[in-house]
């Protein structure tokens, strides 16, 4: 029976493109592929033949996604993963082994700090947390048996720049490798394997994506080790979602426009907030001292610093209570990178696992607010931010 329910409704309805092509790329659900024989499915596999057969492996759309931040980041190949996370246990898993030793930026993103001094110390994986602006604390904490050193270029959420070019050297003296999370630049403010890191990891659900409805992450460099992180990222099960790469293809569209208008404001309101009695502190790499003004017009693309800012209120928690109160159209988001802007507490959100000892060794207070700046017109923002310490 040609017509029969059962058979129509189980089969695929295959739809032939034609003469034309679509102007968007198709998204591709599909979690398994079709092949002609075993032969060619283990062509494909092997990767002797370019395809797809199984989702966790590779699909279209995160090839898509990954080969444009691969050009972004000029680098020789890029990995799409579920989140930022996974890139960075990606990085991880796909470099280390037990007894191996990792040097860490003690300003990185409290998880980040979380995977690589406790988790990865249950595999035998030893972490020295380190502050990396001294040079000379990471030359001492590198040893025999480290194979990575990890920093942020711009870092959560004081934004203190790396010394990318510096890092890389001390890294490669020791035969180790420079893994920078670049999340808070993105690739048009800086390229970090330009600088010479080894490894670069974005958030794309920051400001890549940029629009706060995909999570996903992205690794790539310059060397051999495709082959092997591709294997491990599908042993590990740390694939990507065809929608959420469909989606943040769609956001990387804008991302050079986004990002130039989010640049250009957060530093004009750094301006403002540096000249406010009730701010006691405003950190911004363009704000800061002259070494890292120097630092920024090495590494930064387009004399550009980055869409966030962080500043201090001199009421402490009880001015953060007064300032959100008042500043209502700015949403207290515990994330980044939206097209809209939003505002962060580090005490009670990124950085929430530290001790208050902690948090202020790293100059975080309970009046410090992180800003991430969106593309809504300038005044529009300043506004707010003086509605809000007006409260204060």
């Amino acid at each position: 029976m040609k017509n029969n329910p059962d058979d129509i409704c189980a089969r695929p309805q295959i739809t032939e493109q034609g003469g034309t092509r679509p102007h968007s790329a198709p998204l591709y659900l599909a979690s398994v592929y079709e092949c002609r024989d075993p032969e060619q499915a283990l062509s494909l596999l092997r990767g002797d033949e370019v395809g797809y057969v199984y989702q966790r492996d590779r699909h279209p759309n995160s090839d898509e996604l990954a080969e444009k931040c691969r050009q972004l980041h000029q680098a020789e190949w890029a990995l799409v993963t579920s989140s930022g996370m996974a890139a960075l246990a990606l990085a991880a898993l796909g470099s280390l082994q037990a007894g191996d030793h990792v040097v860490v930026s003690h300003q990185v993103y409290g998880r980040s700090l979380q995977l690589f001094d406790r988790e990865m110390s249950r595999l035998g994986v030893r972490a020295s947390v380190v502050d990396t602006q001294s040079l000379d604390e990471v030359r001492a904490a590198v040893g025999s048996e480290t194979r990575l050193l990890l920093v942020e270029t711009i870092s959560n959420p004081m934004l203190q720049i790396a010394d990318i070019s510096s890092l890389a050297e001390i890294a490669h003296t020791a035969k180790a490798r420079l893994l920078v999370d670049n999340t808070f630049a993105s690739p048009v403010v800086c390229r970090p394997l330009d600088c010479g890191a080894d490894l670069v990891m974005e958030s794309i659900s920051k400001m890549i994506n940029g629009h706060s409805d995909v999570m996903l992450g992205l690794l790539c460099g310059r060397d051999d080790s495709e082959p092997h992180l591709r294997d491990q990222l599908s042993v590990w099960g740390l694939a990507s979602s065809p929608f959420d790469c469909w989606l943040a293809s769609r956001g990387l569209a804008t991302l050079h426009l986004r990002m130039e208008r989010a640049c250009d404001s957060a530093r004009k309101i750094a301006d403002l907030l540096a000249s406010q009695p009730a701010v006691t502190a405003v950190h911004y790499p363009t704000l800061s001292n002259a070494a890292q003004q120097q630092l920024a017009q090495q590494q930064f693309l387009a004399d550009r610093a980055g869409s966030m800012l962080t500043f201090t209120l001199a009421e402490g928690l009880a001015g953060v209570e007064r300032f959100m109160a008042a500043a209502r159209e700015i949403p207290f988001c515990p994330s980044l990178g939206e097209v809209a802007t939003t505002i962060s507490h580090p005490s009670s959100t990124s950085h929430r696992g530290l001790s208050a000892e902690q948090q202020r060794q790293l100059g975080i207070e309970e009046g410090t607010l992180r800003l991430s700046v969106g593309t809504e017109s300038l005044e529009f923002v300043q506004d707010v931010i003086m509605t809000g310490l007006a409260a204060v």
